[in-house]
């Protein structure tokens, strides 16, 4: 079957009333999920693939595809609303989010994050159908130490989100880092700072304690505004919040779109780099852009870029991380860990022959895929007006809301009471970080980055079998990411001296005049 006919049949057998139907289903649900604290993206795939068996293998597997990119940028909503990010791919959204609907922007916030969460999701399910095969290869030369090099580079993003105090920043980070060793030692299987809890030999569970961090902290800092008397968090008009259009003017749009078609490409890039994920793919496109940017002052209060970068490249991932998984059989995220099984009890099988004798079922989902971007950022934008409003509700009511679904999104992970504990435990610490000036979101990076690194660091000792320099030189691209460690080190001290020596400049020539 010709290229051409494998594509006439995906079209015949996405445009029937079966498959639209779950597409639909699938990104109302996703977005739904996504922002709702806790529920994630993985969750949603997870509970539905079960409901996919009495399904063909093509509307099946749309659904899943759909419910994945939806609930992704589900998570910007409450993100930039209430400061609680649905999601751990929508923590970088919530530093400008929030800021910026505290100035009576909420509906921009929401209008820009879903603009650019379709386009980065458009993106990069044209890059899943144009380019699959040829990209899926460069993820087979990574090894444990490019990986490991990977989670460096992510980790020098910490100084950028740091805020004001970079000590403090990096404090915040450092300790993410060793929350993240909380658990079974890699190589010896040997319990680390567990204090004899068995439910904590499988490690601090990233989602409640990023909704802890995030949204706890936020909720305490709220009742401490409504006791004194601050309970709005609006800067502007309560009025004037859903007045307007979510649509960005053409000056703000010409400002963002060089940063959606950077951020969409890194994201891509990122996503189909197994075991990296739409989190990580938000925070380097977020440092990326902060970097680029000729107003890095504004990101961290209110900058559209920073959404731009952030949702983008959280989108963006999903369709990378399809493209080993479809081509491959390995999984670029954890998401597609749970739809690759999915997949292969319908009788799919990831290679070539999903492509050539399987190909009018695999390019249905890629074009499914695609639809469903364009279905959510249509959806998306009719609905931004009326999602907004949820900044006027009062705190009085809104916070025993966010209380019960932070709660519920915790216990839902693994039905495990421990895990709203550990969601309370850090709702305290977050609560009394951001009081002391600390920043929070260092600490997350830490958590996802720090086991990251220290898996593959004790695979590249294995592997090196002593001689690491000598297994270093040989491999280019490590050089290249050991660089790219370097630069993403000094290039903020390089950037402040600069600027610093600039100042002093502009202040001789204030003197001399």
């Amino acid at each position: 079957m010709t290229l051409t006919n494998m594509l006439l049949a995906a079209i015949a057998q996405l445009f029937t009333w079966d498959c639209l139907s779950v597409l639909i289903i699938g990104v109302v649900a996703g977005m739904v999920v996504g922002a709702l604290p806790g529920l994630s993206a993985s969750m949603a795939v997870a509970l539905l693939v079960p409901l996919t068996f009495r399904l063909a293998p093509a509307p099946g597997l749309v659904m899943l595809t759909a419910v994945y990119t939806s609930a992704i940028y589900g998570g910007s909503v409450t993100a930039c609303l209430i400061h609680t990010p649905g999601t751990p791919a929508s923590a970088a959204t919530a530093m400008d989010g929030f800021p910026l609907t505290k100035k009576g922007k909420g509906l921009k916030a929401v209008g820009i994050s879903t603009i650019a969460s379709m386009i980065g999701g458009t993106l990069s399910a044209l890059a899943l159908l144009v380019i699959a095969p040829q990209l899926a290869k460069v993820s087979l030369w990574f090894s444990s130490l490019e990986y490991f090099l990977l989670a460096c580079f992510g980790l020098t993003i910490i100084g950028s989100m740091a805020g004001e105090n970079m000590i403090k920043g990096l404090l915040s980070g450092a300790l993410g880092l060793l929350f993240g060793t909380v658990g079974m030692e890699v190589v010896t299987a040997f319990p680390r700072f567990t204090f004899g809890i068995i439910a904590l030999e499988s490690g601090i569970q990233l989602v409640p304690a990023m909704i802890g961090l995030f949204a706890i902290s936020q909720v305490m800092i709220s009742i401490e505004e409504l006791r004194g008397g601050r309970s709005k968090i609006l800067e502007g008009s309560v009025k004037d919040l859903a007045v307007g259009s979510p649509l960005p003017t053409w000056q703000e749009m010409k400002q963002i779109l060089p940063t959606i078609g950077f951020s969409s490409v890194l994201g891509i890039l990122i996503g189909i780099l197994p075991g990296t994920g739409c989190d990580i793919g938000s925070w380097v496109a977020y440092n990326s852009a902060k970097k680029r940017s000729r107003h890095p002052e504004e990101f961290g209060h209110g900058s559209i870029e920073g959404i731009a970068a952030s949702e983008s490249a959280n989108n963006a991932v999903t369709g990378g991380a399809l493209i080993p998984m479809l081509t491959l059989g390995i999984p670029g995220s954890g998401t597609c860990a749970i739809m690759l099984g999915g997949m292969m009890i319908q009788g799919l099988n990831p290679g070539y022959e999903l492509f050539s004798r399987q190909g009018d079922i695999t390019y249905a989902i890629i074009l499914g895929f695609l639809l469903a971007n364009i279905l959510m950022g249509v959806l998306g934008l009719l609905v931004a007006k009326y999602v907004v409003r949820i900044c006027v509700i009062p705190n009085a009511i809104l916070i025993p809301l966010i209380i019960g679904l932070a709660t519920i999104g915790a216990f839902a992970i693994q039905n495990s009471v421990f895990d709203v504990i550990i969601m309370l435990i850090f709702g305290f610490i977050g609560y009394f970080a951001r009081k002391l000036g600390f920043a929070t979101a260092p600490m997350i990076l830490g958590m996802i980055l720090g086991p990251m690194a220290e898996k593959n660091w004790n695979q590249v000792l294995l592997i090196c079998r002593g001689d690491l320099l000598g297994y270093f030189f040989k491999r280019p691209i490590s050089i290249v990411l050991f660089i790219m460690v370097l630069a993403g080190l000094f290039t903020p001290v390089i950037m402040k001296f600069f600027s610093r020596k600039a100042i002093g400049s502009d202040e001789v020539v204030s003197r001399e005049s």
